[in-house]
């Protein structure tokens, strides 16, 4: 008998890698799953949003 769930494939979660976006004086981190971060003056202070969510997600 034919199982069509066994024929499907697996749905791949997204991969969380973030990055930092520059926008003026400001850096934000932002993720490909649309995740992103308050806007930050300090750039590693962004870079450490990223790494949380990174970590968390």
């Amino acid at each position: 008998m034919y199982d069509r769930h066994a024929a499907e494939a697996p749905t791949a979660r997204p991969t969380h890698e973030p990055t930092t976006v520059e926008r003026g004086s400001f850096c934000t981190a932002r993720c490909a799953c649309g995740w992103y971060g308050p806007a930050r003056r300090s750039r590693d202070r962004a870079r450490t949003d990223a790494e949380e969510h990174r970590t968390t997600a």
